[in-house]
């Protein structure tokens, strides 16, 4: 997983499948970053037809902070939402493109910078 380079940070990530279809990412910066757009690559044929992006800080609760819609393909998709203070991300991965349910993701960026 990149940070992108406009923030330098080296985060942790974690990936969990919750029951159903829904699969999650959460990402944990090492400082807080001012985040502002979201690159991100699917195999196509199990992309994510819809993304909810939350974001909060250190010991606080996730806000969304947008929403959106990847086309099932495989190409780099970039998806702006407006800059907040962040320490940590959580990702989730709603109404796969494959049958069973699989979401396979070559590529995530997060874009921003060090606060």
């Amino acid at each position: 997983m990149a940070c992108g380079d406009q923030s330098g940070a080296n985060p942790t990530s974690e990936v969990e499948r919750g029951k159903g279809a829904t699969q999650w990412l959460t990402v944990e910066f090492p400082q807080t970053v001012q985040a502002s757009q979201i690159q991100i690559q699917f195999q196509g044929g199990f992309a994510s037809r819809k993304c909810i992006l939350q974001g909060g800080q250190k010991g606080g609760d996730l806000s969304t902070v947008a929403e959106f819609y990847p086309e099932d393909n495989n190409s780099l998709q970039s998806f702006p939402f407006k800059a907040e203070p962040l320490d940590k991300l959580k990702i989730t991965f709603q109404n796969s493109s494959d049958f069973f349910g699989r979401i396979i993701v070559y590529h995530l960026n997060i874009l921003g910078q060090k606060l």
